[in-house]
């Protein structure tokens, strides 16, 4: 017969004595079965499950997490684990912040190698609630722990891991891109094609270029072959991630100035042609990529200096009316205006509205990025237009975006940029620039 444990019930009993419960009140005060609820206290045939505790806590009016520390003998006995209860008791420790449960009863979790399935079981139910960040411990202990380096369990931590350390800081998501590639092609199918397009995502915000090239290809690559598996489960149509390939494939030809090259991969998501016919979910991506390649036609074409398209462009992204995409045109009109040295006041006066809310960008990993390079190409229109003030300003938000992100080389073109006018700062401008530069008094960099 399993050992009650009396430590956790007679707790409850005493809660139920100081309330005056007895087993039928509380049956119906906590919606559990009055038959379960009693071989449940009484612990003869029946543990009780981490739901139940919860719900006796909710009735006694105490706090999420109370008795955790006394429930794991329910989950762990001398003879055996019970992975089901302690999965659900480890999510619940994450969840409620019982970090101390956790602390404690994990070493006799790990005591036995295979019971690090139960840790990735708690990961992933964790992962898949949007606990992310309280995943991310038990994922770190399932890449400890499995020596295995061939195991899907491990490369699925890993890409979990990528997944939930992206964010601004540049530092981290390089580190994270070289951690988790050496395991990108040891995943199921059903989680390759998302993790190529996250690596390739994260190293486009990264300005690694090679890096993007071979991590698109490879996804257009495999979206074409996986869209034959009726098996594979994916979070988005095939047809999602080949367009993403493309875009991401002519987006670095497009950055390193080579734009007819880039027209071509551009034409090619605009009029997606896929091998089989498409489900609504499928036609919906395409249509997308008709509007984003329309757009990017557009932006091909300022950067090539044709600036009698340029009002033509705003009011295409007027009638997108979406922030993503007006900051990424304003750059494309800037860095062409920049280049080939014409006005745009009347377009940056005609979007300001949508310019003031460009901050919500700065925790996204891809559009914090367009926020940084508006700025810059802000700062240097500003300056090539005498407006020496505004261009300081302007440098120095720059530079403030830059220091946040880790972004070091764009730190040291606001540093250049902002020395070229040093010597038109004012007061408060240069205060601002010595607390960026993490310097207490003036100091003039030669």
């Amino acid at each position: 017969m399993r050992v009650v444990n009396r430590s956790l019930r007679w707790e409850i009993e005493a809660q139920m004595k100081l309330h005056k419960y007895n087993m039928h009140q509380l049956a119906e005060l906590t919606g559990i079965n009055q038959g379960n609820l009693s071989m449940a206290l009484n612990g003869i045939s029946r543990s009780m499950s981490i739901n139940q505790l919860d719900a006796l806590g909710k009735v006694f009016g105490k706090v999420p997490g109370w008795l955790y520390e006394l429930y794991t003998e329910e989950c762990i006995s001398e003879e055996k684990v019970s992975r089901p209860r302690l999965i659900s008791y480890l999510v619940r420790c994450a969840e409620v912040g019982r970090n101390d449960c956790i602390d404690a009863v994990l070493p006799k979790v790990l005591d036995n190698p295979k019971n690090v399935k139960v840790i990735f079981a708690a990961a992933e139910k964790l992962f898949n609630k949007g606990k992310q960040k309280e995943s991310e411990r038990f994922y770190e202990l399932v890449v400890e722990n499995v020596k295995d380096s061939f195991s899907e369990m491990l490369a699925i931590s890993h890409y979990r891991l990528f997944t939930v350390t992206q964010g601004t800081d540049a530092e981290k998501n390089w580190k994270a891109v070289i951690r988790f590639d050496p395991f990108r092609n040891r995943l199921p199918d059903s989680y390759r094609l998302d993790a190529l397009y996250q690596l390739a995502r994260a190293c486009y915000s990264l300005k690694k270029w090679i890096e993007v090239k071979e991590y698109a290809g490879e996804l257009v690559e495999l979206s074409t072959v996986v869209s034959g598996d009726e098996v594979v489960a994916l979070k988005k149509h095939p047809v999602y991630y080949y367009g993403k390939g493309l875009l991401y494939l002519g987006a670095v030809l497009e950055r390193q100035g080579l734009y007819e090259q880039s027209k071509k991969y551009v034409r090619s998501y605009t009029d997606l042609k896929w091998p089989k016919p498409l489900d609504e979910s499928g036609q919906k991506e395409v249509e997308q990529f008709k509007i984003w390649g329309k757009a990017n036609l557009y932006t091909l074409e300022v950067l090539t200096g044709n600036k009698g398209i340029i009002d033509e462009y705003a009011d295409y992204l007027a009638s997108l009316n979406q922030l993503n995409d007006i900051v990424a045109g304003l750059n494309a009109i800037l860095t062409s205006a920049n280049t080939y040295g014409f006005n745009v006041d009347h377009v940056l006066a005609r979007f300001s509205g949508f310019i003031e809310r460009f901050d919500i960008f700065n925790k996204h990993l891809i559009l914090s990025e367009r926020h940084l390079r508006y700025r810059y190409q802000k700062a240097i229109y500003e300056f090539r237009h005498g407006r020496i003030e505004k261009g300081l300003d302007e440098t120095l938000y720059c530079l403030s975006l830059a220091n946040d992100m880790k972004k070091y080389e764009d730190s040291f073109q606001c540093v250049t940029l902002f020395e070229s006018y040093r010597d038109r700062a004012s007061a408060q401008q240069l205060k601002k620039y010595r607390l960026a530069m993490g310097v207490r008094k003036e100091v003039h960099l030669e």
